[in-house]
């Protein structure tokens, strides 16, 4: 597992997808900034993975928004299966309310094989979770609540994406998402 490789392609794909086709309308202050953390998790097991969750939480907790702002815990060993991944969510957010840290951080998340409910697997509206790697997106709400004054707009973000996606196509987003995995810049 090379940590360098990871969040190398984990970065083309918030350059190239998340804000290539914007669909998230914050990542690109935060990426250009320089203010995302991403760690690597070694973890294979929920258990570990867990308690890197609970470090990585409390870490950007206790570091100031002007330094890091948001953190990406990649976890390309652990909960491949999306199943699992889902089932995971539970006790993550439990973590979370163990550590005093709701409405202070939420956890969004991101895996290859994302499907949210009542979709089929190739339905195009689950690449807007899609990513290279398995990972937990550690949010400050201080950063929504800072960038998104109006809560409608954030409410939209979710149905903008899906247009955004059925109108590439799902031929157009699978060649995207083997340029990022081999590296290269997709055609716009």
């Amino acid at each position: 597992m090379d940590a360098k490789l990871i969040i190398a392609a984990t970065q083309r794909w918030i350059e190239t997808f998340v804000i290539g086709l914007n669909l998230c309308p914050f990542a690109q202050r935060v990426f250009q900034a320089g203010k995302i953390r991403y760690v690597v998790s070694a973890a294979t097991t929920e258990k570990t993975l867990l308690m890197d969750l609970t470090r990585e939480l409390q870490s950007l907790a206790a570091i100031p928004i002007t330094a890091v702002e948001t953190t990406l815990l990649i976890h390309p060993q652990a909960l491949t299966d999306f199943l699992d991944f889902n089932d995971f969510l539970d006790p993550a957010e439990h973590r979370l309310a163990q550590l005093g840290l709701e409405g202070v951080i939420q956890l969004a998340t991101f895996h290859p094989h994302y499907q949210f409910a009542e979709t089929e697997p190739n339905a195009v509206e689950n690449f807007t979770n899609r990513s290279p790697y398995p990972m937990l997106h550690l949010l400050r709400e201080e950063s929504i609540s800072n960038l998104a004054a109006n809560p409608d707009e954030l409410l939209a973000i979710p149905e903008r994406n899906i247009e955004t996606l059925r109108r590439l196509g799902r031929a157009a987003i699978l060649e995207r998402l083997q340029s990022i995995a081999e590296g290269s810049q997709p055609e716009k």
